[in-house]
């Protein structure tokens, strides 16, 4: 017996290889303890609905996809960066701003400042204007302590947001993000600092579930990124990678090299690196809020990626610096406007691939038997509306595990 059985909808499944966003029309959704136990079209139910069923549901004519993801973002810090914004449109350069001073470490000043209460308090905000859009999970970096009690802080308040909005958070310790002020000039004893103080005693802690780094000419090396990568090796924890945005380091290779779930940003990756992830089967996370903030003029290698593979993925990259964004529906339209994707492209990088950016596919990202009932139902005509229109929200309700929140 089914706890419940919706009917009456089409269903994007976004399963990879059924058809144009795998689509189910005039659908039946079956949910048993919280997970899919049946989908397909409502003519092939083996039994009327009412006898398979404790409850019956009506998709009311809507459109009904997976919850959606948001694989990168930035959620919990203190302050934010408003006259770097202005800098910029006074010509400033992303890496000028932060060699300056500003850019992370400024929010690293403000994250330190700030207390659990506060941040949470802020990050649930932020949070609240995503999962208002349909996303049901969420990827949250630390990053912004540099240190061990605020690194561990930000983790901490990333644990409780999943806890009090009711949504998946997974968590990734992002210590090697930039030099703090009390290790300028020292950046290979930060790396030591990282990898034998901050990431061990997050991981004492049960804090996080993955370890990031950004490799760049204003952060870290390849040589230092890959002694992060053995150590959260070591400690067991899976990797992503900040990697290629403002220059071509090689940092997608070395993702791969590593067996990373992701490599993020990518604008300048070339072609070797492009084979190496779709190798290692390492997802290509494109942030176009990144892009268009940093008035970008270097598009990711989409075409590379199509060409050899590389599963894509979109997410807000939402931080106070470089992508102030809180809408992963605007997302979806600037991956097809700014990177000429295609609405289907977009809407399977914030579902299946960003899924599979975090290692979650087994569970999330398609509607089929077996996965978790976290889908969202849609006031629109064809999934294309999600990427075409511009602040609209055609939401009409999220379940999870079947039930609708």
């Amino acid at each position: 017996m089914l706890d419940v059985v919706w009917l009456g909808g089409n269903i994007a499944s976004m399963e990879a290889g059924a058809g144009p966003w795998g689509a189910i029309r005039d659908a039946a959704l079956g949910v048993r303890d919280g997970r899919v136990a049946w989908i397909g079209p409502r003519a092939a139910l083996p039994a009327p609905p009412g006898s398979m069923a404790r409850e019956v549901r009506d998709f009311a004519g809507q459109w009904i996809t997976p919850g959606l993801i948001d694989c990168h973002t930035h959620l919990v810090y203190g302050g934010d960066r408003a006259h770097e914004f202005e800098m910029r449109l006074q010509g400033a350069s992303y890496e000028e701003i932060a060699r300056a001073g500003g850019g992370i470490v400024s929010t690293v000043k403000a994250t330190r400042a700030s207390d659990e209460g506060s941040l949470l308090a802020s990050a649930m905000r932020r949070l609240a204007a995503l999962t208002a859009e349909g996303v049901v999970a969420v990827e949250i970096k630390s990053g912004y302590g540099l240190d061990v009690e605020t690194e561990l802080k930000q983790l901490r308040v990333a644990r409780r947001l999943g806890d009090e909005a009711g949504v998946t958070v997974r968590t990734t310790f992002l210590g090697a993000h930039a030099l703090p002020a009390e290790f300028a000039g020292r950046a290979d004893d930060y790396i030591d600092f990282v990898c034998t103080d901050s990431m061990p005693a997050a991981v004492e802690a049960e804090l996080p579930d993955a370890v990031d780094a950004f490799c760049e000419s204003i952060a870290f090396s390849p040589a230092q990124t890959e002694r992060v990568f053995r150590r959260a090796a070591e400690l067991g924890l899976a990797v992503k990678l900040h990697a290629d945005q403002l220059s071509d380091l090689g940092g997608a290779a070395l993702a791969a090299r590593h067996g990373a779930l992701s490599a993020d940003h990518l604008e300048y990756t070339g072609e070797a690196g492009a084979k190496a992830m779709a190798a290692a089967g390492t997802v290509a996370v494109l942030l176009p809020g990144a892009f268009y903030t940093l008035r970008e003029t270097k598009l990711p290698p989409i075409d590379l990626f199509r060409r050899h593979g590389v599963p894509i993925a979109i997410a807000t990259d939402s931080n106070p610096g470089s992508s102030p964004a809180t809408s992963i529906l605007m997302m979806l339209n600037m991956a097809c406007t700014l990177f000429r994707m295609t609405p289907e492209e977009a809407l399977a990088g914030a579902t299946r691939n960003a899924a599979m950016a975090l290692g979650m596919q087994a569970t999330h990202g398609t509607l089929a038997e077996g996965k978790a009932a976290d889908f969202c139902l849609w006031d629109i005509a064809d999934p294309a509306e999600l990427s075409y229109r511009i602040g609209f929200n055609p939401l009409s309700t999220v379940v999870r595990a079947g039930n609708p929140t």
